[in-house]
């Protein structure tokens, strides 16, 4: 019933649109790249200092030093380029990037992100440059397992987690659904065949709104 990796990341990649500049940020997001349409241009960039990223490379032609922020090896396109850590971050502060798709730890009912700490003792804070893209980007987009390793829903009504950005968040896409955040709650806009409205109610901690339509 639920989404492999690689399915959710073709479908964030199919809501791209032609000629958008976009963040992918750590780990599951990097699996956008991999399933871009060839003929449609979209600038991938990484807040390492990096514009025009394609897919990552066949096993064995990796550059060392050609890198995501995540430390893994990428494929530069024609007319691609790198370039200095600060002026990475100026295109990411100052509104440049048009949608950013990060992970996340857990959503709230209102948009709020927490992707960088659990509150976990003796967790390493690694918060990057999570807090510009939510600020920053135009359009931001969280891709995530619908649930944590333990059973717990990421969709809350509240964040327990120390948050990122506060009302950020635009869509949610998970391995059982995408969902909206907008005015009047969450929208839920697809689910994975197989799976009702009712079910997938059960399965979130916050209140959901049924497809348009249905």
């Amino acid at each position: 019933m639920k989404l492999s990796r690689d399915a959710m990341a073709a479908r964030v990649a199919r809501d791209i649109p032609e000629g958008a500049y976009v963040n992918l940020g750590i780990g599951l997001p990097t699996l956008v790249a991999n399933h871009l349409p060839p003929g449609r241009e979209i600038f991938l960039h990484s807040e390492n200092g990096v514009l025009g990223m394609g897919p990552a490379p066949p096993p064995g032609e990796e550059d060392a030093d050609l890198i995501n922020a995540g430390r893994q090896p990428v494929t530069l396109l024609p007319g691609g380029c790198y370039f200095h850590h600060a002026d990475s971050f100026a295109m990411m502060r100052g509104g440049h990037l048009d949608i950013c798709v990060l992970g996340a730890f857990q959503v709230s009912a209102t948009g709020d992100l927490a992707n960088w700490h659990t509150g976990a003792p003796g967790a390493i804070p690694a918060v990057g440059g999570a807090m510009d893209l939510a600020i920053g980007a135009k359009r931001v987009l969280v891709m995530m397992e619908h649930h944590t390793k333990t059973g717990e829903s990421k969709i809350v009504p509240r964040c327990s987690y120390p948050l990122t950005g506060i009302g950020c968040v635009h869509r949610i896409y998970t391995d059982l659904a995408v969902i909206d955040v907008n005015q009047d709650g969450l929208q839920v806009v697809d689910m994975v065949l197989g799976l009702s409205f009712e079910r997938l109610q059960q399965l979130t901690a916050a209140p959901l709104l049924a497809p348009r339509g249905a």
